[in-house]
């Protein structure tokens, strides 16, 4: 390792908790869009802002990694600087994608018709197979790398941009979207990063929230 020497290694666990939500909502996605009955605009609308929150944080997520994390691991890997290079070409796919659904979007919201709808779940079906592919082998090949050639000072900061890039507003519900699918530990290691003050305004009020916006998506 060219970095530190110290014997800590950065929590990769982290990155495998946050997948879980994009794994999780391109799935939903694909399955709620495909179920919306043509001409429903109240129902495409309502999944048309739960799509572009998706897009966005998918995108800042890849943007992140782009800009703090390749260049580092390129730096330190030549062995392995081939697989980093893929991620970044992986990137590149997966952000066509988005783009694509975008339009798809914005065509199947202003006309919640039938080919319309087809078009979109099509779109969320290549999008996707390109995403799995990429967060599977990341996790299988790249998580190793980052434990061994990142430091936790510079794991901390790619955790850090993606909060201080949160509105504030949004922040409970992706503390929701993270704790979702987490086993015990992984929250309860993720509530310990938390401020008390956050800690008790989830228990009180964000829980219930998340709870109540996801049944209002997904059961409606």
């Amino acid at each position: 390792m060219t970095g530190t020497l110290t014997t800590e290694r950065p929590w990769v666990q982290e990155m495998v908790v946050v997948h879980r939500i994009f794994r999780r909502e391109s799935r939903h996605l694909h399955d709620l869009v495909g179920a919306v009955r043509p001409g429903d605009t109240a129902r495409a609308a309502l999944l048309a802002g739960m799509a572009r929150e998706y897009i966005e944080g998918l995108h800042s997520h890849h943007t992140s990694e782009d800009e703090l994390l390749w260049p580092k691991l390129l730096a330190r890997v030549d062995l392995d600087a081939e697989l980093v290079l893929r991620m970044e070409q992986q990137h590149q796919v997966v952000d066509a994608g988005l783009q694509e659904l975008e339009r798809l979007l914005t065509a199947w919201a202003a006309s919640p018709a039938e080919p319309e709808r087809d078009a979109l779940v099509a779109g969320l079906d290549r999008h996707r197979r390109d995403l799995l592919l990429h967060l599977d082998e990341e996790e299988r090949h790249v998580l190793p790398l980052i434990e061994e050639h990142i430091t936790v000072a510079e794991w901390n900061a790619l955790g850090e941009h993606a909060r201080a890039k949160t509105p504030k507003d949004k922040q409970l519900l992706m503390l929701g979207a993270l704790l979702e699918d987490a086993t015990p530990q992984e929250s309860a290691r993720f509530m310990a990063l938390l401020p008390l003050p956050v800690r008790l305004l989830w228990k009180t009020v964000g829980k219930r929230s998340y709870a109540k916006q996801m049944a209002a998506v997904r059961n409606g």
